[in-house]
């Protein structure tokens, strides 16, 4: 790679998106390990979930989320999203010249080291497709074949953290935990994979269920991944100013008044429109 080409490349942002607003979550911790990289986020709220969707309308999706983010330049895609990760990070890697990183790999190694540590039970939460897909459980398997591990759908925790309802105490929140949850709480898991970076804004309602269960966060570990394999391919900045610009596909306002539950700070200035469906 030509020198000039690739001090372009460092300078370049780093792209994540998401079904929602749930990636905001794992763009937290990117901005605190990464703080002088510059980034570019894309929420598709006009579509969500991604997580009832078939596999070829997740794909589908996908592909044309990373194609918008290759619009902005974009040197490298952390796909935010346990569902796209567990169905499309392979087509996605076969499909672009550029670092992809997806939630699976981090947390099953994390996790997996937890469990070895502790009564060899892993649990994994996810959506419906996600869940499905077993890639979470391959994942671990593929560490560690003698470690359990469980899984459990859990489709309505997306739409409580997009709606706001997830305070501990919570009647619905904690109505619903305790339907998906009660009966995983018996085997005790040593630790607990979210497999949805919405999943963390919950963790205070999961933790009143699961208290001696270590709850892993995909994106937190995804960025970790992230920035390692930025790291060794000479890809990190030094010159950057920590901008990040957002994204979404459906209403301005309303993504920018609950990314403020996620983040603590308002974006509104900072918060574009783009219609998706021009980047088939």
């Amino acid at each position: 790679m030509p020198e000039k080409w690739f001090v372009y490349m460092q300078n370049q942002p780093i792209g994540i998106f998401d079904s929602g607003l749930g990636g905001l979550t794992a763009m937290s911790e990117i901005q605190r390990l990464l703080p002088d990289e510059d980034f570019v986020y894309f929420g598709d709220t006009a579509r969500i979930p991604y997580g009832t969707r078939s596999r070829p309308v997740i794909e589908k999706y996908s592909m044309q989320d990373c194609k918008f983010l290759l619009s902005k330049g974009v040197k490298a895609i952390l796909i935010a999203c346990g569902t796209v990760s567990s169905n499309a990070l392979d087509l996605l890697e076969g499909s672009f010249s550029l670092p992809i990183i997806g939630v699976i790999e981090g947390a099953a190694g994390r996790a997996a080291e937890i469990a070895e540590a502790g009564n060899g039970i892993v649990c994994v939460l996810g959506t419906e497709a996600t869940i499905k897909s077993n890639s979470f459980v391959n994942a671990v398997n593929k560490i560690n074949p003698h470690l359990k591990v469980i899984s459990k759908s859990c489709p309505m925790f997306v739409p409580l953290v997009e709606n706001g309802y997830t305070n501990k105490d919570n009647i619905a929140a904690n109505a619903i935990a305790d339907e998906y949850l009660s009966e995983i709480a018996l085997q005790k898991p040593s630790a607990v994979i979210l497999g949805c970076t919405h999943y963390p804004l919950l963790a205070d309602v999961i933790g009143n269920y699961l208290p001696d269960s270590a709850l892993i966060d995909s994106g937190r570990e995804a960025a970790l991944i992230l920035k390692e394999k930025l790291s060794a391919s000479g890809l990190l900045t030094g010159s950057g100013r920590g901008n990040t610009e957002y994204y979404t596909s459906d209403d301005i306002t309303l993504f920018a008044s609950l990314a403020k539950r996620f983040l603590g700070s308002d974006i509104s200035m900072n918060t574009y429109k783009t219609d998706i469906e021009n980047f088939s």
